[in-house]
């Protein structure tokens, strides 16, 4: 069996294996990767770029060596080629963990247990809960989703149909790491440094690819390309804004403004405001843009696949000429 039909079959696999089963609550592969990078910090820890730099090519190429040697271990057997990469698919994209937790801070707020929605939100993003109100919250959610979207699902089937199991596992273990040391702390701001450059160049073909399907996905493909053109370029995050902004146009809410993250304050340009219509995200929105993030998800899966067998034909085209 080809490879672009083991990255096909083995991705829709993992990601209806994720649909059905989600995440496990114990033992899961990227808590475990993230266990043994924060051993290798301990060691290589050093308030210096290069130190950090060496900690992220360990982990990151770590993690894509595991996944090229499982590969090469099962290549001539098709069924095991295709439950493999399903198994990396499955363990490395966070889809419906992410509508799990999206969807309980939105019954909570439909209920008005403001304090049960803070409670839950760090769960799903690392703001500062307390400083947040009901519109707050929802915001958070929405915004959570969609730059989630890009980083647990998209990116991953971008890197997957590139580059196969190593491709899974290295993206997933870049994101990891920035969520781990690629944040601007007393302690990271050095050491993180190549773990957040890293994951920004990793992630950029999955957040644009996400901000395009959430375009043709959501219900104002016009509001979306606006939002995205008009806003995108003045968020903070290179992968974020795009991501973001076309979630507020396709979904006409307001996303962006000021936000906190462990008691830091950041004032972010406001996404979508200039629609007249657009609105501050409410608990309803929430589910639009978990349903949203779902028809990405799987347009990203035929997009991946269908690209990785037009690439394939070519290639043999050009070879063939």
């Amino acid at each position: 069996m080809r490879a672009e039909r083991v990255f096909a079959y083995g991705a829709a696999a993992g990601l209806l294996g994720d649909l059905l089963l989600g995440d496990p609550r114990r033992g899961h592969p990227v808590a475990a990767f993230g266990r043994a990078a924060g051993a290798v910090e301990r060691v290589l820890w050093r308030d210096h770029r290069g130190r950090g730099a060496l900690h992220t090519a360990l982990c990151a190429g770590g993690a894509a060596a595991l996944g090229a040697s499982a590969a090469r271990a099962v290549r001539r057997s098709p069924a095991a080629s295709v439950a493999l990469t399903g198994a990396a698919t499955w363990a490395v994209v966070g889809g419906t963990s992410l509508a799990r937790e999206a969807h309980a801070i939105g019954r909570a707020l439909e209920a008005d247990d403001v304090e049960a929605a803070r409670a839950r939100l760090p769960h799903l993003c690392g703001r500062d809960p307390q400083a947040l109100d009901a519109d707050g919250i929802a915001r958070a959610v929405v915004e959570s989703v969609a730059e989630n979207t890009s980083d647990a699902v998209v990116g991953a089937l971008v890197w997957g149909a590139v580059a196969g199991v190593p491709g899974l596992l290295g993206f997933r273990a870049v994101n990891t790491l920035d969520a781990m040391v690629g944040h601007r702390s007393a302690r990271y701001r050095r050491f993180g440094w190549a773990s957040a450059r890293l994951d920004d160049l990793a992630g950029w073909p999955g957040a644009r690819l996400t901000a395009v399907l959430a375009t043709v996905a959501g219900g104002d493909p016009r509001g979306a390309v606006r939002a995205w053109r008009t806003d995108a370029g003045r968020h903070p995050s290179p992968n974020a804004g795009p991501v973001e902004a076309s979630f507020a146009g396709a979904l006409g809410v307001r996303l962006g403004g000021t936000l906190s993250y462990g008691g830091r304050v950041e004032h972010r340009p406001v996404l979508n405001g200039a629609a007249g219509r657009a609105v501050l995200p409410g608990s309803g929105d929430i589910d639009r843009a978990v349903r949203l993030s779902r028809r990405v998800g799987w347009l990203a899966l035929g997009v991946c696949a269908g690209a990785r067998l037009l690439a394939r034909r070519a290639l043999t085209k050009g070879r063939d000429s």
